[in-house]
């Protein structure tokens, strides 16, 4: 039994029709009246079976009536771990079934498997001994949300970004057939990632693995699977079973001898047959032996055909299983999109904690600001690659479904779609994530840059994201689109500039532009009436001093506003500017402060190669570095963070107030009193 159980805590069944593992609850557990989590609310199952598998390999001396039993042991210490910790619920739930027959049919790690995006991964990290730190997810120092190569021998490839795991797997089969060792490759992708094309570049190349190499489609969307049951599950038995492939392979070999058009057409006949019966056709074509679909929740069916698939010499062998999101907890169950992503929350009620009122975020910002443009520009439209809410254009959609364009996890598309729009007389917005817009780069070179189009990007998530870590991370867009010839980047400092930004690149069609945002709410500060339009590539200055200068790109405004403070009252008089476009620089406001100030710094939420390197650029070029300024740098580490709080990302990364501070004081070479040290 797990620590922390309450000997005297009463039993709460979880809400859900296939899940009866019990909940022990504190009593004191739950919300407080503000709606926040009560810090005492500590859930944790009665999971008898579960408690004795710390690794697959106690996992495969369980009898197989055993599982059913496991699998609800396994689906309550999901809901109770992510109920104390917040993360990805419902995908995890929907594969509890599905992650424990494959560590009970598969002999993991040897064999390899490799979950896509792996946000679903949690109940395969509670089977592969990490179950002692599952309530450490997401958090500073503890599991992370995705699977991990550093983490686990049984997260043998790392993932986060979606529809890379054929690709992966079928390196593993190959590298395992070339140099002769044993061991299949397992890949588990959704219905949802097969919409992007490096799955299917993947699975156009995967047939010369042979049986080495199995991929899992988990359908949780009924978006490719007719209805599935008792017969369906007797056909995927079939069409897996050693004397089906047993009596095919032997028809093969009579049919080789016929005259090559009819050998060609027989086993067409059969695919066709097949495809008929079971809906496959599609991934025959692409080498694939295709079994189902089957219920992804019923374990009788379930283990027979892995193990078939296990022990087929047919190959690669695709297995279609279909699958519930939030499966065995009627909350998840009945909402899926709210309990996708899930702040802390109370198990039995289903009640999330809610975050204290405050600030509109920054994505509900430029929502609202593009949808006020669409109101007055009918050429506007809006893009996304399968994150609608996640961007804040579902209230675009909801006003504008005709010009919104969700094009799946497809960000390649999505770019040159805009582009064609855009070389058509529309002003498309394209509203991707900073770490997914990595993904189209040579579609925003080659499509948008190199031909000048007017193709707008919402960046959202720009800079640090907190509990998503480094994967999630939008530290390089700064860098990889200010180095573009044609582009205009604008970082924007709070939510009023934010507004201000959206209209500027609404009334920009002179080329692409840019404006990056990050994730939470805003500064609080008071919006405007009506939006102004910008003059590309000017700054402001929001104080004025004499002695330091600090040139700030996007939300480090406000840290940079308060090293001011500091550094006003250790007598060192300063100016904050904020230079609002990464590109092009204001050239005119940049010579201004770097030839009027002993200390300039520049800061900005980007990796290496952003503002400061294009700062460093002019400065050199101009020569106004030359007679002795102190010009320094402050950006993302050459390094990838780790996940914590983004105010701690922030403070380890150098870029709060406190190292504002410490870097000028350094420069001048101060000590934090403010007294001069003897020069050397």
């Amino acid at each position: 039994m797990p620590s922390g159980t309450d000997s005297s805590s009463t039993a709460t069944v979880i809400a859900g029709p296939s899940s009866v593992a019990a909940i022990r609850q504190d009593p004191r557990g739950g919300l407080d009246r503000s709606g926040q989590m009560d810090s005492s609310a500590m859930t944790q199952p009665d999971t008898p079976l579960l408690d004795t598998v710390r690794e697959p390999a106690d996992l495969r001396a369980l009898q197989p009536k055993q599982l059913r039993q496991l699998a609800d042991e396994l689906r309550a210490e999901v809901i109770s771990a992510v109920g104390v910790t917040g993360g990805h619920l419902g995908s995890g739930l929907g594969v509890v079934e599905l992650t424990t027959a494959i560590h009970y049919v598969f002999d993991t790690p040897r064999d390899r498997l490799v979950w896509d995006v792996g946000h679903q991964c949690y109940p395969h990290k509670i089977l592969t001994g990490r179950r002692d730190r599952i309530r450490t997810l997401r958090m500073a120092g503890g599991l992370s949300g995705f699977t991990r190569r550093s983490e686990s021998e049984y997260d043998p490839f790392g993932a986060a970004h979606s529809s890379t795991s054929i690709s992966a797997a079928l390196g593993f089969a190959t590298a395992n057939k070339l140099s002769n060792r044993p061991g299949k490759a397992i890949a588990v992708i959704g219905d949802g990632a097969m919409s992007a094309g490096m799955a299917y570049e993947a699975m156009n190349n995967a047939e010369a693995a042979g049986n080495r190499l199995v991929v899992i489609l988990n359908d949780n969307d009924m978006s490719i699977a007719p209805p599935v049951g008792g017969l369906s599950a007797y056909l995927a038995r079939l069409v897996s079973s050693s004397e089906y492939l047993g009596l095919r392979s032997l028809a093969k070999k009579v049919a080789k001898r016929m005259p090559r058009r009819m050998h060609r057409a027989a086993e067409k006949l059969e695919e066709y047959a097949r495809g008929m019966a079971t809906g496959g056709t599609l991934f025959e074509e692409l080498g694939f032996y295709y079994v189902g679909p089957i219920d992804g929740h019923n374990l009788d069916h379930l283990i027979p055909v892995l193990e078939n698939v296990r022990d087929a010499d047919e190959g690669p062998i695709l297995v279609h299983v279909v699958t519930k999101k939030g499966k065995g907890y009627s909350f998840a169950e009945d909402s899926a999109d709210k309990y996708h992503g899930v702040q802390k929350f109370d198990v039995v009620t289903g009640a999330q904690a809610k975050s204290p009122a405050g600030p509109p975020s920054y994505t509900k910002v430029f929502a609202q600001a593009l949808l006020a443009e669409a109101e007055r520009d009918d050429t506007i439209c809006a893009i996304t690659a399968a994150m609608p809410s996640g961007t804040g254009l579902d209230i675009f959609q909801e006003r504008f479904p005709e010009r919104t364009f969700d094009v799946g996890i497809a960000e390649q598309h999505a770019v040159t779609f805009a582009a064609g729009l855009a070389a058509q007389g529309m002003r498309p917005f394209c509203a991707i994530y900073s770490t997914f817009l990595q993904r189209a780069y040579d579609q925003v070179v080659h499509d948008v840059a190199i031909q000048n189009l007017p193709v707008r990007f919402g960046i959202d998530r720009a800079g640090l994201v907190g509990a998503d870590g480094a994967t999630h991370a939008g530290s390089f867009d700064v860098t990889y689109l200010a180095t573009l010839p044609n582009f205009v980047v604008m970082a924007a400092a709070d939510e009023a500039e934010l507004t201000h930004m959206v209209h500027t690149a609404a009334m920009h069609d002179d080329g692409p532009i840019a404006v990056r945002y990050p994730r939470g709410d805003g500064t609080g500060v008071a919006m405007p009436a009506a939006p102004q339009r910008l003059e590309i590539g000017k700054g402001r200055v929001v104080r004025e001093g004499k002695t330091v200068a600090i040139l700030s790109l996007g939300t480090r405004l406000e840290e940079a506003l308060k090293a001011a403070d500091t550094l006003d009252a250790k007598g060192l008089s300063t100016t904050v500017a904020d230079l609002r476009f990464a590109k092009p620089l204001d050239e005119a406001l940049i010579r201004r402060l770097l030839t009027t100030h002993e200390v300039c710094v520049t800061v900005e939420e980007a990796a290496v190669g952003g503002l400061g390197a294009h700062v460093l650029t002019f400065a050199s070029d101009e020569g106004l570095i030359d007679s002795g300024l102190k010009l320094r740098t402050l950006r993302l580490p050459d390094r990838f963070q780790d996940q914590d709080k983004p105010e701690k990302q922030y403070a380890d990364a150098g870029l709060d107030a406190e190292h504002m501070v410490e870097t000028v004081l350094k420069a001048l070479r101060h000590n934090d009193t403010g007294v001069e040290e003897a020069r050397a």
